[in-house]
C-alpha cells in the first residue's frame, strides 16, 4: 500500500510539471497578430523580394507593419480605384526602395503585390489575391496583412495608386 501512494504522489507530481509546461508554452510571447496567414512557404511574387531586415519576409506577410517603416502620408497615396472597405496604408521603408502596403486576402487566398508602373510622379501597385484550389475546403475570413513591394528608385515624393485585380 505504502509503493502504491508514492507512485501516485510521483505520478501527481509529473502530471502538474506537464500542466505547467503546456501553460507556459500557451503563453508564450509569439502572438497571432504577427502569425503569417498560413503555415505554409511560398514563392514570393515578382516585384516583392528585399534585403532589408525590417520588410516582410517574401510570402510571409505580417499583420503589423516593419519596425523603422515610414508611413506615406495620405495625400500621396490614391486608393480610389480600390472598394471601400479596402485598407489603404502604405509605408515606405529600406531607404524608399520598399513598399509595404496594406493588403486584403481570405479564406485559403493570399495577398499578393507588384509594381506595375513606375514614372518620375507616381508609382501604381496593383494588388490582387491567389486562387484557392477546386475543391479545397476553405475558412470565410477576412485579413489586411502588410506585404512588400520592390521598386526600381526610392520612392520620394512620387504618388502611390493601388488598384485591385482579380484572383490569380
Amino acid at each position: 500500500m505504502r509503493y502504491s501512494t508514492k507512485l501516485i504522489g510521483t505520478t501527481r507530481l509529473a502530471g502538474a510539471a506537464l500542466v505547467l509546461t503546456v501553460a507556459a508554452a500557451c503563453g508564450s510571447p509569439t502572438s497571432m497578430a504577427n502569425a503569417p496567414a498560413s503555415g505554409t512557404e511560398t514563392a514570393p511574387p515578382s516585384g516583392s523580394a528585399s534585403t532589408s531586415t525590417s520588410v516582410p519576409p517574401p510570402g510571409k506577410p505580417q499583420f503589423d507593419p516593419p519596425q523603422g517603416a515610414a508611413r506615406v502620408p495620405d495625400k500621396r497615396v490614391d486608393g480610389s480605384a480600390l472598394p471601400k472597405t479596402f485598407p489603404k496604408e502604405v509605408y515606405s521603408d529600406n531607404g524608399g526602395t520598399v513598399l509595404v502596403v496594406r493588403a486584403e486576402e481570405g479564406g485559403c487566398g493570399h495577398a499578393l503585390g507588384e509594381a506595375v508602373e513606375q514614372t518620375a510622379q507616381k508609382v501604381v501597385v496593383d494588388l490582387s489575391e491567389t486562387k484557392a484550389q477546386t475543391g479545397q475546403m476553405c475558412t470565410m475570413d477576412l485579413r489586411h496583412p502588410v506585404i512588400s513591394v520592390a521598386l526600381g528608385a526610392p520612392l520620394g515624393e512620387r504618388t502611390v495608386v493601388l488598384k485591385q485585380s482579380p484572383p490569380r
